[in-house]
């Protein structure tokens, strides 16, 4: 049984399914936003600048800032009139008896003459700060650095903290791939939402560095599955004409959830705060939860066609389609037949993740799915991670980042309908792995350092929206879920080496960038191996999926050339048959 020619029957993309889109979709996208890939940390634990504290010179730094900086800290950088200062040195030297030669100057003279220059600090030896820092609270009052002091020596602790909330997204992710399939879409969305508010909402009451980092990886173990669980529901009750258009809009509501991060990061400042404001608006997804149903493909997958049967009826009520009144029987009858001739592939029985590497075909479909999703993942944060490392105002180069992803997917939504998935996750792979390892040639030009890495990033947004939606029709329906959980587990590898690559490369500022280029450009090919999926149906079983081969880089093996031009077998004595796979066979009988 075909569920595409069901779902037509009560109303494939109708007032119920734009409800769910609407009221549960787009509001799932936003505020999920705030906490994907661990993005709101980069400005709870942001780290401002920091110099060595002297306790003798702490009346002056009120009004004497510079001159405080240049008697007691070594300038590391200087050209034309700005200054850079050493966040973890300071100059050795007898301060008490340079406070008692201020005291005796004037204000005119402490501002205008160049006093710092008593005792020649330059030429004075340096040492660690002994007395902890000061820090420039002009963007931020108050991080998690600021607070326990995460610089110098322990300033890979916020390397740490990124590193395990990736650990645990990838545990997460994992655990709640079995969870969609084994309790359903529905159930398994509110348990992990609950579990992020909860633990999000504690985090910002967290009294040390220990605490709260133990909080951020329980958050880490719900964001990815908070993200695609409202997602893989929506594109379960759509025909595939509207699959482009969930996953576009999807896109566009967490895209836009960026952009107000920005704003949020921009008026709340203090972490603490922040850490609410972040967690809090996800109480507002609970007001769906009678809203949003189970979906009834995954139902007559999991062999529960009463259930399913009282979803579809709803859905033609709501869509003023009027269905026989023995529907619910004619259903349960065709779900039968339809188990009778796929007994060796039952529904009833539970599928693990072996079953993604069984058989040849799904096994190298699922390896490099995989594959480009850990590029995808990896090269997307990493991205959204070095937006800081451009200079200027942190909050604006991360609103900018954001930014450029709308007019991606303006230009995605025609292309998908036009030209299908794989050609367009290809070029948007290899034209953001391009323009990431071109700022080699450019990393002292920072207008085109600026220009590439907006190219990059939208590269990166493009194949992040065509990705999950060419992996939903390439898995079956009975694996969808764990598929789609395996693949995205291997991909959480990429957040946690990525922060890892940023620590190492900050003496080489564009060696991430180089990196994560490459990996596009490799993810990019790879995908020229996937079959083409715009218009066909979504296979519901593992034999279903076994029937669409992979391609072979730029010849075409897909079904639908099989069906446009059967291959025909002669058997000795016997009358030539047609071979056509279950999903092309549906179709064939809908042209017909």
């Amino acid at each position: 049984m075909d569920f595409d020619d069901v779902l037509k029957e009560v109303g494939s993309f109708g007032p119920y399914q734009k409800v769910i889109i609407c009221f549960v979709l787009l509001p799932a996208a936003l505020p999920c936003a705030f906490h994907a890939y661990s993005f709101s940390q980069l400005f709870i634990a942001a780290t401002p600048r920091h110099w060595c504290r002297v306790p003798e010179l702490e009346p002056w730094l009120r009004d004497y800032m510079e001159l405080v900086l240049n008697l007691s800290v070594p300038v590391i950088n200087e050209q034309q009139q700005f200054l850079d200062y050493a966040s973890c040195e300071m100059y050795k030297r007898n301060y008490s008896d340079i406070v008692r030669y201020l005291e005796y100057r004037t204000p005119y003279e402490l501002q205008n003459d160049k006093v710092w220059h008593i005792g020649s600090p330059k030429k004075a030896e340096t040492e660690k700060c002994l007395h902890g820092w000061h820090y420039d609270r002009s963007q931020y009052p108050n991080t998690v650095v600021t607070e326990w002091n995460l610089v110098c020596e322990e300033n890979y602790l916020v390397t740490l903290a990124l590193v395990v909330f990736g650990v645990g997204g990838l545990i997460g992710n994992y655990i709640f791939g079995y969870l969609q399939d084994m309790w359903g879409r529905r159930p398994s969305f509110y348990a992990y939402l609950l579990l992020e508010i909860v633990a999000c909402a504690a985090s910002a009451f967290a009294w040390d560095f220990n605490s709260w980092l133990s909080l951020r990886f329980v958050v880490g173990l719900t964001v990815p599955a908070i993200l695609a669980s409202p997602y893989v529901l929506a594109i379960e009750m759509v025909d595939p004409e509207k699959r482009v258009f969930c996953t576009i809009v999807s896109n566009i509501a967490y895209s836009c959830g960026l952009v107000l991060l920005a704003g949020v990061v921009y008026l709340i400042r203090d972490w603490r705060y922040l850490s609410l404001a972040v967690s809090l608006p996800l109480l507002l997804l609970f007001s769906c939860f009678f809203v949003l149903p189970e979906s009834p493909r995954w139902l007559l997958a999991v062999n529960q066609p009463e259930r399913a049967a009282k979803i579809l009826k709803s859905m033609a009520r709501v869509n003023g389609i009027p269905l026989p009144s023995n529907f619910s029987c004619t259903l349960a009858e065709r779900f039968q037949k339809s188990q009778s001739v796929k007994s060796t592939d039952s529904t009833s029985s539970s599928f693990g993740l072996l079953d993604l590497f069984r058989t040849k075909n799904m096994r190298h479909k699922t390896l490099i799915i995989t594959l480009i999703w850990f590029a995808n993942t990896s090269v997307y944060v990493g991205l959204s991670y070095y937006a800081p490392a451009l200079g200027g105002d942190e909050i604006w180069n991360f609103f900018l980042a954001g930014v450029v992803e709308l007019p991606t997917y303006l230009l995605l939504w025609p292309g998908l309908n036009y030209f299908g998935r794989r050609w367009i996750l290809c070029i948007s792979m290899l034209t953001g792995g391009t323009a990431c390892v071109t700022t080699f040639l450019y990393s002292q030009e920072a207008s085109i350092m600026l220009i590439l890495y907006c190219i990059g990033k939208m590269g990166i947004s493009s194949a992040f929206v065509v990705l999950p939606l060419l992996a939903s029709e390439i898995y079956p329906t009975v694996v969808r879920g764990l598929g789609m959980s395996f693949s995205s587990v291997i991909a959480m590898i990429g957040p946690i080496i990525i922060p890892i690559i940023n620590h190492m490369g900050q003496q080489m500022l564009v060696l991430p960038l180089i990196v994560m280029g490459v990996l596009l450009i490799v993810g990019g090919l790879a995908s020229l191996f996937l079959p083409e999926t715009k218009g066909k149906s979504l296979p519901q079983t593992i034999a279903e999926g076994e029937a669409v081969p992979l391609r072979c880089l730029f010849g075409s093996q897909c079904c639908d050339s099989k069906v446009k031009n059967p291959k025909i077998q002669h058997h000795r004595n016997s009358v030539p048959q047609i071979v056509v796979c279950s999903i092309c066979r549906a179709e064939i009988k809908n042209r017909k």
